[in-house]
């Protein structure tokens, strides 16, 4: 936060109550808020925003203005980044994959177990070709 407020670049960020579709707006400087919404004092919002440093606030609008941060954020400790190598040096004849792979897929919910299927499948086929569905059984799955 020291480098900052040396800078000391801030907008305008605008919330607006009752608009779902763009509830935020952010804006260079409040002078231009006020040129795109007239309906809107300068001189009111800037006394609110510059003396006591609230937020101006309405039935319809919050306005606040907020520092632009231009440098990552420094932690007090240092970070310390860990690399766990995920693999397993084992015999091909100890590995036992096929019973690992079968408890992860077991542990998976029905509807990701036949996505993946259907995804694997489809891999497998040529362009416009169809998947050979005569020894598939239908049973209607539930969630």
């Amino acid at each position: 936060m020291e480098a900052l407020s040396i800078q000391g670049k801030r907008v305008v960020v605008v919330f607006w109550k009752n608009n779902t579709e763009n509830p935020f707006e952010v804006f260079s400087n409040l002078k231009n808020f006020c040129l795109s919404y007239p309906k809107f004092n300068y001189n009111t919002i800037s006394n609110y925003l510059s003396k006591a440093k609230i937020a101006y606030e309405n039935h319809e609008i919050r306005i606040e203005r907020k520092n632009i941060i231009l440098k990552p954020k420094l932690s007090r400790e240092p970070r310390i980044r860990k690399i766990a190598p995920v693999l397993r040096r084992v015999m091909m004849k100890d590995a036992d994959d096929e019973q690992h792979d079968l408890e992860y897929w077991l542990s998976r919910p029905v509807k990701e177990r036949a996505a993946a299927v259907t995804s694997i499948i489809s891999q497998s086929l040529k362009k416009g070709q169809r998947m050979d569905k005569t020894k598939l059984i239908k049973k209607r799955m539930y969630a």
